[in-house]
C-alpha cells in the first residue's frame, strides 16, 4: 500500500467510526488525508471498496490482537475462553469507545449485495467458530450449544459497551461466562 493509501485508510476509519459510513463522503475522506479525490479512487476504487478496507483491516487487527491473548492465555480450555473476553477488553478500551466496527456497519449494511457484508457477516462468523472450538474442549457434546451462549455473551457485551449504559459490559459478560464455563465443567464431570 502506498503511503498515500495509508493515509487515506486512516482518514476513511477514524471517520467511519467516528461518524457513520453513509455520513463521510469522499470529499470529506480526501481531504483528511491530504490527497485528491482522484487519487482516493485511484487507490481504492469506490467509497465501497473503502469501506470493505476499513472493515478488513479492523478485523485483522483484531483477530492479530486475539492470537496474542489466547497464546499467552493458560492452556486450560476454560482459561482461553475467558482470553477473548480479556482481548475485547482491551480492544475495546484503546480502539472501540463506540462498540463494535462490525455490528456499527451492519446497523447502515445490512444489504448483502453490498461489498462489505462478506467481511462484516465474516468476521461473526468467525467469532462464532472460535467460541465454538474453544467450547468443544470442555462441552464435547453440548460445543454448539456453549459457543453460541459465549457469543451472545460476547456480542452482547460489545454493543452495551458501545450504548454505553452501563460499567464495565465486557468485564460483567465476562464473569458470567466464567459462572457458565464452571458450571459446564461441573455438569461435564458428573456424566
Amino acid at each position: 500500500m502506498t503511503p498515500a493509501a495509508r493515509r487515506i485508510l486512516a482518514a476513511a476509519a477514524r471517520l467511519f467510526y467516528e461518524r457513520g459510513i453513509h455520513a463521510v463522503g469522499v470529499d470529506l475522506i480526501a481531504a483528511e488525508a491530504g490527497v485528491t479525490k482522484k487519487t482516493l479512487y485511484d487507490r481504492f476504487g469506490s467509497k465501497e471498496q473503502l469501506v470493505v478496507e476499513y472493515l478488513a483491516d479492523r478485523d485483522e487487527r483484531w483477530r492479530a490482537l486475539l492470537a496474542g491473548y489466547l497464546d499467552a492465555a493458560d492452556p486450560e480450555p476454560p482459561a482461553r475462553v475467558l482470553a477473548v473476553f480479556d482481548a475485547s477488553l482491551a480492544w475495546s478500551r484503546e480502539h472501540s469507545p463506540k462498540g463494535c466496527s462490525m455490528v456499527n456497519a451492519h446497523a447502515e449494511i445490512s444489504d448483502a449485495s453490498h461489498p462489505a457484508y462478506p467481511v462484516i457477516t465474516g468476521q461473526k462468523e468467525w467469532m462464532l467458530a472460535l467460541f465454538t472450538r474453544l467450547a468443544r474442549d470442555i462441552a464435547p457434546d453440548d460445543a454448539d450449544r456453549l459457543g453460541r451462549t459465549l457469543m451472545l455473551l460476547h456480542e452482547g457485551a460489545l454493543v452495551a459497551h458501545g450504548l454505553n449504559v452501563f460499567p464495565n459490559p465486557i468485564g460483567e459478560a465476562r464473569e458470567q461466562a466464567q459462572v457458565l464455563l464452571a458450571a459446564t465443567g461441573n455438569t461435564t464431570t458428573k456424566r
